[in-house]
């Protein structure tokens, strides 16, 4: 399971969100295993069902002024029941300002205490949509991952049978760079896995002859991506493997087979690697003509429906 520590929330949103850290730094390294964020307006009161261990508190308006309105030994009891599960972190929006028993417990629990001038709304629509990303399941590929034509393409296939290279004349000829070697697949969604490339790789490209490139140097800001949704897996293949691979039956249709990654089909286009073959182009028309599938037009189908029409036009009953 994907984690994520207190201390690295802070550090990733501290900037957007004006994040203060004023008490229980010593749970820096609790860590977050869900990207649910709540309002615990019923644990303030003796709900406990409503507080989750490892997750974000945020006390909002009505929480503080629900807290405000209590004695010192009802203030107390509140506070206790909010602390009384393992949190990863507490949060007082709006610039509330912290009680001094808030504080206390946060300091007496080592849980995070941190304070933001945002609406509670706002934080929390943030940080759900913050830890849905940080928290996704990951798995890590092989492979260049690029953006074609807008679309997230990753080209596997063999070492040393030209992925490399491949990747370098696509960006040539204006599409753009996300990872090369190694992809982080995230599942953001159901449905959606998303590629980043790993921080240290960031930018480069390795090309047998030429060594490590710096693509954004080499081609500017634009030549580069940070993320994109993996929406077709390009495999390079000797000539013979492909073909034995596609098979006969599946030689019309483009988009015969898919491979599952974290449980998410992604069409998956075989093509032959020979001498004279312009993969650029091919990789090129894959993505195109995906493009087309999509909108719901298979030039295959398209050719089976036509030789059917002309088969049937040109048939004489026998005499």
């Amino acid at each position: 399971m994907t984690q994520l520590t207190v201390q690295q929330l802070f550090d990733d949103t501290r900037a957007k969100l004006d994040l203060e850290w004023p008490a229980g730094r010593a749970g820096a390294q609790k860590m977050l295993t869900s990207d649910t964020v709540q309002k615990p307006t019923l644990a303030l009161i003796g709900h406990l069902n409503f507080v989750h261990p490892n997750r974000v508190q945020v006390l909002g308006c009505a929480e503080m002024d629900y807290l405000r309105s209590l004695d010192g030994d009802a203030l107390a009891q509140a506070i206790t029941h909010l602390y009384s599960t393992e949190l990863a972190a507490v949060i007082v929006a709006n610039a509330e300002p912290v009680p001094k028993p808030l504080y206390d417990a946060a300091q007496r629990t080592q849980t995070p205490l941190l304070t933001s001038p945002r609406p509670s709304p706002e934080l929390m629509n943030f940080l759900r949509h913050h830890l849905a990303q940080a928290l996704a399941e990951r798995i890590s590929r092989h492979g260049v991952f690029l953006e074609v034509m807008g679309m997230g393409v990753l080209i596997t296939g063999d070492s040393a049978i030209g992925k490399s290279e491949l990747a370098l004349e696509l960006i040539t000829r204006g599409h753009r760079l996300v990872a090369d070697d190694m992809v982080d697949l995230y599942r953001v969604s159901p449905d959606t896995l998303e590629g980043r490339c790993p921080t240290v790789l960031q930018d480069f490209l390795e090309v047998r002859g030429l060594g490590i490139l710096n693509i954004r140097a080499l081609f500017g800001d634009i030549a580069v991506k940070v993320k994109k949704n993996l929406k077709l897996i390009v495999h390079l293949a000797k000539f013979e493997a492909a073909q034995s691979a596609i098979g006969e039956e599946n030689r019309l249709h483009m988009h015969a087979s898919t491979e599952d990654i974290l449980d998410i089909p992604i069409p998956k286009v075989r093509i032959p690697v020979a001498a004279g073959r312009n993969l650029a182009v091919l990789v090129e028309v894959a993505v195109r003509n995906h493009i087309m599938h999509l909108r719901g037009l298979d030039a295959s189908e398209q050719f089976i429906e036509r030789q059917g029409e002309h088969i049937a036009a040109n048939s004489h009953p026998a005499d």
